[in-house]
């Protein structure tokens, strides 16, 4: 597989993960080029990268544990992502690091579970940090370092409270601990019936989200980005590679529920981060550092929601001191 997104090469392994319930999980290891690899024209915070698939979990057994010079990392995507969407990030995690990107159930790769009445359980919450869990035991990535974008902050959190013996570290990425309520819920499913389906091009989802969403305020190329790299191109046009009812049935799941308390549980370090015109405000981000037992709190200008994609410069400067901080406390 390979994808284009500008910057230097990164050479990325699947791994196929056995997640909850014996779902098929891809997971994507992200390794540093070799010297003489060349490397594409093009500017931009992501990088271009090129796949060696495994055919089956049999066939592309897990990796062996990290080593303590390279630590593990384990990037998770938010509702409606992928591991891909972490490419930028993982280039440059890659060369100090053991990195790994998760495409989580429902999404990228990864199995999609079984339409009926168990779809509610299967998208839940537990199904996804089951799988988050296994990833991590399957992939000897213990103790990792958990950096997690909106639901996958979630995930994150949720994991590293409990199962503290295997996570190191905490990232969150623009994810409310608040209940978001039916009213958001709602207004995700009218905002999905609105979506012109399907686009005549790549570049045309690219500019509707970026730019003609009704929920778009000002032009937002990073929401542009990350939603043109969920289209694949059908008979008819391109369209998104998940279900909308299924992230919907996702969403269900948590959004009617605050997650306080099993953020008081995380005990590792775990950084804050949010974009200043993103989703998570000032001040539940720092009640959230507040409830945390070790937590910091980062925030970066001229960021919307998708910040790793509007702002991958001041992304890197503020999580690149914080994951030396804990390699340090560690070592």
């Amino acid at each position: 597989m390979a994808g284009s997104e500008g910057g230097a090469s990164a050479v990325v392994q699947r791994i196929d993960v056995t997640g909850a319930d014996g779902v098929r999980l891809a997971a994507w290891e992200f390794r540093e080029p070799h010297a003489n690899s060349a490397r594409p024209a093009g500017g931009g915070g992501g990088t271009a990268v090129t796949a060696a698939t495994a055919a089956t979990a049999a066939e592309a057994p897990a990796a062996p544990p990290a080593e303590p010079e390279r630590p593990g990392v384990l990037l998770l995507h938010g509702l409606m992502g992928r591991a891909f969407h972490w490419a930028g990030t993982a280039r440059w995690l890659a060369e100090r690091r053991r990195v790994v990107a998760l495409d989580q159930r429902g999404h990228g790769q990864s199995d999609r579970p079984p339409a009926g009445p168990g779809l509610l359980t299967s998208l839940g919450r537990e199904a996804f940090v089951a799988d988050a869990e296994a990833a991590v035991e399957q992939l000897g990535l213990a103790p990792v370092t958990l950096i997690g974008h909106s639901m996958g902050a979630l995930t994150a959190w949720q994991l590293a409270a409990r199962r503290p013996d295997l996570v190191g570290a905490v990232v969150i990425c623009d994810m409310r601990a608040s209940a978001l309520g039916e009213a958001s819920q709602q207004e995700w499913e009218e905002w999905f019936e609105r979506w012109p389906l399907p686009f005549p091009t790549q570049d045309a989802a690219r500019r509707w989200f970026g730019e003609d969403d009704p929920r778009v305020e000002r032009p937002d190329p990073g929401r542009g980005a990350f939603f043109a790299e969920v289209m694949h191109e059908a008979q008819d046009g391109w369209r998104p590679v998940f279900s909308r009812s299924h992230m919907l049935t996702a969403r269900e799941t948590w959004v009617h529920d605050a997650h306080w308390e099993e953020l008081a549980q995380v005990r590792c370090p775990t950084l804050v981060v949010r974009g200043l015109d993103g989703e998570l405000g000032r001040a539940e981000a720092q009640e959230m550092v507040r409830v945390l037992p070790a937590g910091q709190y980062a925030e970066i200008p001229d960021a919307g929601h998708y910040l790793h994609y509007d702002q991958p410069t001041a992304w890197r400067a503020v999580l690149e001191p914080f994951l030396d901080g804990v390699r340090a406390s560690q070592s």
